[in-house]
């Protein structure tokens, strides 16, 4: 089975067309605004940490309104990677990576 690859785009563009910039970290009623206009929506973090709380937290509720891209700095990805998946599963979309369950 073959690796899928990637082929990387022009800045500011989609394989499927043109994506809406909404700005370093924006309100979420802008965010919402932008995804409700059906194209692909970018948002740019700005962590102040390798994991900065704050920086995570909006990038939850961004990803859970619709935004498909971030912009983020490169230490920060794993983390960003991890909310993003975490979204994705309690949204339904995608299957938990790890499912516990706890007895007291």
């Amino acid at each position: 089975m073959q690796a899928q690859q990637h082929t990387p785009v022009p800045f500011g563009t989609m394989p499927d067309g043109p994506v809406i910039d909404a700005g370093v970290m924006p309100s979420a009623a802008r965010v919402a605004a932008l995804v409700a206009a059906g194209e692909p929506v970018r948002v740019t973090l700005r962590a102040e940490s390798e994991e900065d709380p704050g920086m995570l937290a909006a990038a939850s509720v961004y990803a859970w309104l619709g935004v498909r891209l971030f912009l983020t700095p490169p230490a920060s990805v794993p983390a960003l990677r991890q909310v993003l998946d975490m979204v994705s599963a309690i949204q339904g979309t995608t299957q938990p990576v790890l499912s516990r369950r706890g007895l007291a």
